[in-house]
């Protein structure tokens, strides 16, 4: 009999790809197989994202053109899942009846059930709850090849889930609304699904969470009564035989202790990149965000990274055009940008996001303006982002492969620049090479194997 086929479509952060890889790897447990062509697939799932209005619309329109695969096949089984699943409930399946599965941030670990379970009508499993526990997913070995994972160009890297989950509301954020309040995985359970990825040949670990600063601190099932710290943890995971590489995101600045930024200078294989998001340059408009930190406490700490690793690259995200925004406001952002002359940043203009305060805030700043200061702030962004790549001209960088074949041959930085290689070599994704660079780009340097 031949194995149904699934499609799955991720949209948004970190934390969805990790969650499209889990509901992944429990429908190839249960014998099915992936297609990349939704047409030509028994399941399609939509890993949504709801944190700016542009990503909602993606999926809405995805939605509608998925009806017309449904009516030439009307067996496929069409879910939804994801923070818009979450956010939306029912409603999504009044506005569009194909749809036959509504699956919340907290349930993507049943989704091979609930599948089976809507067989014959639609079904929705939305609630949240604050004594979640995230499950201890690692998948069983298996010696049938014909549906497993193919070999994909970063199955040397795996995010890994650390908590889900905020509590702390900012103003614009549906975060706590979709995610629910954080929860913190076992340090026990973290460890042994990261020795299982080492074992498996991944090299570079990413952990995740909506602000991994905080992990432990509030609304912990740990499976034990011993306390951790973030930094604790990223100790414990450095520990670890055979990962070359460690990252984490994302972070709140409010929480960012003094042990955490020891941790650049004391783990050596930390990598010195850092995504610290600051949301604006003005204590005005971080006050309307409900930041809990002010542009001062902001740069001591960012004062204090480079103290602890001189050469860390800080990025950074950036709203543009917050209601009540002024042009003094939107001044202080570009000061601030100027004083800490971030490596790259994610920008975006302001939108508002059902059931956040921000939404009732009045002082709505026109499009047309928020359309200037955007492109204001991010041509200043890339003539800064090229005067740090420049500052790696002629020197050699470690690289670790993430593409060699016929198209692309390419792999990135402990900083996380992207380097484009000239050359060929039998390397493969996950090796380690010394590149000598010699052009930078606003976004990328390009280099040649190091004799």
């Amino acid at each position: 009999m031949k194995p149904q086929a699934f499609y799955i479509k991720t949209f948004g952060c970190q934390m969805n790809i990790r969650d499209s890889e889990i509901m992944a790897q429990n429908l190839y447990l249960d014998g099915m197989i992936e297609t990349m062509e939704p047409d030509h697939a028994d399941i399609v799932i939509l890993n949504t994202c709801s944190i700016r209005a542009k990503a909602e619309q993606k999926v809405m329109s995805l939605l509608g053109q998925l009806r017309k695969f449904k009516k030439a096949h009307p067996a496929m089984k069409i879910c939804v899942a994801g923070c818009v699943a979450q956010q939306e409930g029912q409603e999504l399946i009044k506005r569009f009846p194909h749809v036959n599965l509504v699956v919340g941030t907290q349930h993507i670990y049943r989704i091979s059930k609930l599948l089976s379970q809507c067989a014959d009508h639609s079904h929705t499993v939305t609630e949240l709850s604050s004594s979640y526990r995230i499950p201890n997913f690692i998948p069983e070995p298996t010696d049938d090849k014909t549906n497993t994972p193919s070999e994909g160009e970063f199955e040397f890297k795996k995010f890994v889930t650390i908590m889900q989950g905020c509590n702390n509301f900012c103003t614009y954020c549906v975060v706590p609304y979709t995610r629910g309040r954080e929860v913190s995985r076992p340090a026990s359970d973290i460890i042994e699904e990261i020795r299982a990825l080492v074992e498996s040949g991944v090299r570079e670990i990413t952990l995740l969470g909506q602000n991994v600063n905080s992990y432990g601190q509030t609304n912990t099932v740990t499976g034990d009564n011993t306390p951790l710290t973030f930094a604790g943890l990223l100790h414990q995971v450095a520990a670890i035989d055979g990962i070359v590489r460690l990252r984490f995101t994302t972070s709140n600045p409010k929480d960012l202790s003094d042990e955490l930024m020891a941790c650049f200078g004391e783990v050596d294989i930390l990598c010195p990149q850092f995504h610290l998001p600051v949301q604006s340059g003005s204590d005005r408009v971080l006050t309307r965000m409900n930041r809990k930190y002010t542009v001062e406490q902001y740069l001591e700490k960012v004062a204090r990274l480079r103290h602890y690793r001189p050469d860390i690259a800080i990025s950074t995200d950036m709203i543009i055009g917050f209601p009540g925004e002024s042009d003094d406001d939107f001044e202080a952002t570009m000061a601030l940008l100027e004083e800490v002359r971030y490596h790259g940043s994610f920008s975006f203009k302001y939108s508002d996001r059902p059931g956040t305060r921000s939404a009732e805030f009045d002082e709505k700043v026109a499009e047309d303006v928020k359309g200037v200061r955007l492109s204001r702030f991010q041509k200043r962004q890339d003539e800064i982002s090229l005067k740090h790549n420049q500052k790696f001209v002629g020197t050699s960088v470690e690289v670790m492969v993430e593409r060699n074949d016929h198209d692309s041959f390419n792999g990135r930085t402990t900083t996380n620049h992207i380097v484009h290689i000239d050359g060929e070599c039998d390397a493969l994704p996950g090796d380690l090479l010394l590149v000598q660079i010699n052009h930078a780009g606003q976004h990328s340097l390009k280099g040649f194997l190091k004799k």
